[in-house]
């Protein structure tokens, strides 16, 4: 079991990260006893939340928490007849500066809520937020939103196109790696993985 493991800290290990962040948005088990996170939790603590991995050096680092919906929203789940009322999650996003091989840039990992109609504002904020940020700037992650609107919503363009929800035969892309000034061009592909109901999008530059 893995549950009371640092799992960010054993992915980096995997994968040679010499930098690695996790930011709780959530202390506690999401769908029982939990409560938003604010960044002072004891280190042991259940937590829920977002990591960003890194093998090049990272100058700063950057977070970015998203307030949930504020009223409950109808939720349908398998098997149910009627939808029902759940409370939204807060949400959070992390960024790095790093000293990369084309020099400084961004990169931010986020997972914004499945609510429409605050996705959006999660995703402007975010946006906003990283305004003064070093270019080029990645941003990456979960959406819960089609390309075109990511793309109208942040001004940058998309470095993958591949559906990637849900899993097993995806039929929206939900999950996106957005550029934000140059890069060198870049291949991507979506990879079906026993982790997720999303398939998981990997861009090589």
């Amino acid at each position: 079991m893995a549950s009371e493991a640092d799992l960010t800290a054993l992915a980096a290990e995997a994968m040679g990260a010499q930098e690695h962040r996790f930011v709780a948005a959530l202390s506690g088990v999401p769908g029982a006893t939990w409560m938003a996170a604010d960044g002072n939790e004891q280190p042991d603590s259940a937590a829920y939340g977002i990591a960003l991995l890194s093998r090049y050096p990272v100058r700063a680092w950057h977070t970015v928490r998203l307030a949930p919906v504020p009223v409950r929203v109808p939720m349908w789940f398998t098997g149910s007849r009627r939808p029902e009322l759940v409370r939204d999650e807060p949400r959070v996003a992390v960024a790095a500066t790093i000293e990369g091989p084309h020099g400084l840039m961004t990169v931010v990992d986020v997972h914004l809520a499945f609510v429409e109609w605050w996705n959006g504002r999660q995703l402007a904020r975010v946006r906003d937020s990283l305004a003064t940020a070093d270019r080029p700037l990645v941003l990456m992650g979960d959406l819960n939103m089609e390309p075109d609107r990511a793309v109208r919503i942040t001004g940058m363009r998309p470095l993958v196109s591949e559906l990637t929800f849900p899993a097993d035969a995806p039929r929206s892309q939900l999950d996106h790696v957005l550029l934000d000034g140059e890069l060198p061009p870049a291949t991507g592909r979506a990879v079906e993985l026993p982790l997720s109901d999303h398939r998981a999008l990997v861009v090589d530059l």
